[in-house]
């Protein structure tokens, strides 16, 4: 065989492998919808002080029938039925911006980004307790720089995810600290375990803890027992943002459905995202934006499988549901 057509049978096969790689490839790093996106079915909310209204709403959660959500820069916790209609409203104290929230046994708990603490509410509405050290030091065991994030184990522990000190604390029912996750102060950005501005932490019925990592453009989990099990989002979930399927560009909060799916806020994809326990993805859907800033920020689900989302730059809640619609 002369030289020439050597150099063409090894360009053909050079060819064949790029298309067998690219075949192998496209299925685990471009996956296609395999569920119908949701459906928008109803929205309440706008701009304002009033009840019903927000000012940078955060984080939403449901819990005993209710929408609680996160209403930021009103420095309050607004509580509503299903339907939207309004029921009382919680104050924050020290003008707190409470981020992501959530609700067990009727009680409600947000992270308070901006007084280094976690407020933990009666059914009442009335402060309860305040966890966490005021001030911005917040390496100490227990203690917190900004937390954006707080979920509530299967056993009563609390999670929370402390956005400066670039880890994810668990503590007792009591507030004692029992572990952390990732290394105070300091970020990671390919190894697992190791985080970069974590922003909301989720945990399943069986204990398994689910992490937005956020500047990381990816989600972590870890079993009961702690140990690391997996991480998704784009190639090897190693600090690469994008707008494909199964990618984020900053999640900011991660929320358990019923049967047990994951479902995470890609906001500046503007977008909720739905994946299996293991990290396939399901569906995306979601509000486009239509000016500056972002639209789906925070999501919850309810037990009939129900989605509530808050949509940043429009102020106010949306609620979806499975169901035949345009693919995103």
């Amino acid at each position: 065989m002369n030289r020439a057509r050597r150099v063409g049978w090894i360009g053909v096969g050079a060819l064949v492998v790029l298309v067998a790689l690219g075949a192998a490839i496209k299925p685990v790093w471009f996956p296609s919808p395999v569920e119908q996106p949701y459906r928008l079915v109803k929205t309440w909310g706008g701009e304002g002080t009033a009840p019903g209204r927000f000012h940078n709403p955060i984080g939403i959660a449901y819990g005993n029938g209710r929408i609680y959500v996160a209403d930021s820069l009103n420095h309050r916790i607004q509580v509503f039925d299903p339907d939207g209609r309004f029921i009382r409203q919680i104050a924050v104290p020290d003008q707190g911006r409470p981020m992501n929230i959530a609700v067990r046994d009727g009680r409600v708990y947000a992270a308070d980004y901006w007084n280094d603490d976690v407020l933990v509410f009666g059914a009442d509405g009335a402060l309860e307790r305040t966890l966490g050290t005021p001030g911005k030091a917040g390496s100490a065991p227990g203690q917190f720089s900004s937390p954006t994030g707080v979920a509530v184990g299967p056993r009563g522990d609390l999670y929370v995810a402390g956005f400066y000190n670039q880890r994810v604390q668990k503590l007792g029912p009591d507030g004692r600290f029992i572990r952390q996750w990732g290394h105070t102060g300091k970020e990671g950005y390919v190894e697992a375990g190791w985080f970069n501005y974590p922003i909301d932490v989720a945990v399943a019925p069986d204990g398994t803890l689910y992490v937005a990592d956020g500047y990381n453009d990816r989600i972590q989990v870890f079993g009961p027992d702690g140990r690391f099990l997996r991480k998704w989002g784009g190639p090897f979930a190693a600090n690469v943002r994008g707008p494909f399927n199964g990618w984020f560009r900053t999640p900011t909060c991660v929320a358990i459905g019923p049967r047990g799916d994951v479902f995470v806020a890609d906001e500046e994809n503007d977008r909720i995202q739905k994946f299996t326990p293991q990290g396939r993805f399901l569906t995306a859907f979601g509000t486009p934006h239509r000016g500056p800033g972002y639209t789906e920020t925070a999501v919850t689900v309810a037990p009939d499988g129900t989605v509530y989302t808050v949509n940043l730059i429009e102020n106010r809640v949306e609620v979806w549901r499975p169901g035949p619609g345009p693919a995103r």
